[in-house]
């Protein structure tokens, strides 16, 4: 796990790549990579590559990076994991032709790998990656990401050339890189608490989608190519039976834990109590010969609905015999992080749960672990969240045998009551325009809530405009490919393709690399996720029991208690904490945002601050910080 950045300056320009200028942007991650740096810069100046490094596959000097081929006709810069490299490099090796310089270095692999088979390489990789490549004999660079978008990579085209980094604050020290809020990935914001792939809330830096690469030349010409969708390798289970479907479930779990056990650096598990991370822990623990250590995250006390689950970690860690770790967070723990929060973020993750991930990832550091597995992905393959039975019945909406005329007359009353901004509202509105009810998991503002809050400006501008342009290249792939078109899969590859890479996945990265740890998610194996995503509907929602056929796969496996316990999920308690320290905070932030910038209506904000429950609140919070940090102090 690293920090990589690079830059290509094309022929067009005279701009040279200098070791300064690609050490400057590197540096900025210094969190993600503090056990060493290197440069490569092309004898031309045309190319560069930087690199941070977090040692954690083959530990030597000579895997250090970035790296190259035998005769320096290729170069590699890596952030992430091959877990299946000892297999890929006894293949390379059985040919006969490379030369190795390491023991087990995976990034070498990746050199050779790309040596024999070129871009196709990566369908053989399994593990998290984004990837640069510098291909001298051909003057092409590969810019790669890994399938699930585990791992983050955003670059920038401006001023005659390509530059491209793990993290957007690594980009913005080109002096030629413009700082300016791209508007229409803001109005997005509003309704994801992120940015659709490929935008970012900056003006002119983008992000590679998952499962994509882009192939650059110095010319100049940018080819991309979505080099993996989870239909493409479905196999449908509709011949299996549920104790068939069951037991595939569990080996590719234990084969996914197991390749994430590999490391050379001490590995963990956060362990929530729930049923995800308690399957982490049994699958894990087995053949170890020493305690797993686990680590947990809670608060001070019970706030409202949010209540403390640390004793069942606990129970799950003493059944399997695990070290245990814990921390209890208060609302100071919070307002001290704040800064930090918003400065790893680099665009804003609206999410309050980055505040406990980070603690908890810096829980495990500081008892000397560098490596942690995490639940992610189970919920949404699987249909885990409670909230989703409301979702799946409102998504079925489209369906329903009424006339067009009823819905739309149901429409106008809505609107006569003064429901215009109404969830109902939304869904119905969604039904009459034939699009589909569902448009995340994380979906925060209504299209009518947005454009009330809006300033008079972007009202306008947004008028006819609707956020689910944001995700209908999903929607029209998702018609096109799924072999069951059903309700609950569409959340689910929806969920797959935005919620999780931009959101989840990058609340763990940038959280975690901020103490300098790596996350690993073996529910997020993509031979997992293509499994997963083989089971009939029917058995993920089979009596509308939540999780139902993954409860059965793991039944003694771990404890009946954490199966059949009440889903409480990794909550923060913000609305509580609205009402303390916290709340005066955002409420005069927000006010002096809304005055100062031209995104808010101040009466519509003031509005908010007085009535709104909590969590919305929080959603412009952290946007209005983010732009104090990287927009207005530049």
């Amino acid at each position: 796990m690293c920090g990589i950045n690079g830059a290509i300056s094309f022929k067009s320009s005279n701009f040279e790549i200098t070791e300064p200028y690609i050490s400057s942007m590197r540096d900025t991650m210094e969190h993600r990579g503090p056990d060493g740096a290197g440069v490569w810069i092309s004898k031309d100046r045309r190319v560069g590559f930087g690199h941070r490094r977090l040692a954690i596959i083959d530990l030597s000097t000579s895997a250090i990076q970035p790296m190259s081929n035998e005769d320096g006709t290729l170069w590699v810069t890596f952030n992430g994991e091959i877990y299946n490299h000892s297999e890929i490099r006894k293949d390379l090796e059985a040919l006969g032709k490379y030369k190795w310089k390491t023991n087990h270095s995976d990034t070498e692999v990746i050199v050779h790998a790309f040596e024999e088979w070129g871009i196709d390489c990566i369908h053989k990789f399994r593990g998290m990656f984004a990837i640069g490549i510098w291909d001298e004999k051909k003057k092409e660079m590969w810019l790669i990401r890994d399938r699930i978008g585990i791992k983050p990579l955003y670059y920038s085209v401006h001023s005659g050339r390509l530059v491209f980094a793990s993290e957007i604050k690594a980009l913005l020290k080109d002096p030629d890189q413009k700082r300016a809020v791209h508007e229409e990935a803001f109005y997005h914001y509003l309704s994801f608490l992120t940015t659709p792939a490929p935008q970012t809330l900056f003006d002119g830096i983008l992000k590679l989608p998952a499962g994509t690469w882009l192939k650059v030349t110095l010319d100049g010409k940018i080819e991309e190519k979505k080099y993996w969708d989870v239909w493409d390798y479905t196999r449908p289970m509709t011949d299996k039976s549920e104790e068939e479907i069951s037991k595939t479930i569990i080996a590719e779990l234990r084969e996914s834990v197991k390749l994430r056990k590999e490391s050379d650096v001490p590995v963990g598990i956060f362990l929530s109590g729930g049923i995800d991370s308690s399957t982490n822990v049994a699958l894990f623990s087995e053949g170890e010969t020493s305690n797993v250590k686990t680590f947990s995250i809670g608060y001070d006390k019970d706030y409202g609905t949010y209540k403390n689950e640390l004793h069942y970690a606990k129970s799950v860690a003493d059944k399997f015999h695990a070290d245990y770790f814990e921390k209890r967070l208060t609302v100071d723990d919070l307002l001290g992080f704040l800064p930090n929060m918003v400065h790893l973020q680099d665009e804003p993750i609206a999410d309050p749960v980055c505040v406990p991930v980070y603690f908890v990832s810096k829980l495990a550091r500081d008892n000397g672990v560098i490596v942690c597995q995490v639940g992610e992905g189970s919920d949404e393959l699987f249909w885990g969240y409670p909230t989703w039975k409301l979702k799946l019945r409102l998504q079925q909406a489209n369906s329903w045998p009424v006339p067009k005329f009823l819905k739309k007359s149901g429409l106008a009353l809505l609107r006569l009551m003064g429901k215009k901004e109404s969830w109902p509202y939304a869904a119905l509105q969604r039904v009459v325009e034939d699009k589909p009810v569902f448009w995340g998991g994380a979906e925060s503002f209504t299209e009518e809530q947005k454009k009330s809050l809006l300033s008079p400006r972007l009202r306008k501008k947004f008028i006819n405009y609707s956020s689910f342009e944001g995700i209908r290249p999903i929607w029209d792939r998702f018609n096109a490919k799924a072999w069951e078109k059903s309700d609950l899969n569409w959340m689910t590859y929806l969920d797959l393709n935005l919620r999780l890479p931009e959101l989840l996945l990058m609340r763990v990265d940038k959280m975690s690399m901020g103490v300098s740890l790596e996350g690993r998610v073996p529910f997020l194996d993509y031979k997992f996720v293509e499994m997963a995503m083989s089971i009939p509907t029917e058995l993920k929602t089979k009596n509308g029991d939540l999780k139902y056929i993954l409860k059965k796969a793991v039944r003694g496996l771990i404890p009946d208690e954490i199966i059949e316990r009440p889903k409480q999920g990794f909550g923060v308690p913000v609305y509580e904490w609205l009402f303390d320290k916290l709340g005066d905070e955002i409420r005069a932030e927000l006010r002096s945002f809304a005055k100062r910038t031209d995104f808010f209506d101040p009466e519509v904000i003031e509005q908010h601050i007085i009535k709104s429950s909590g969590a919305q609140l929080w959603y412009l919070y952290n946007f209005a910080l983010w732009h104090k940090t990287y927009i207005e102090m530049k």
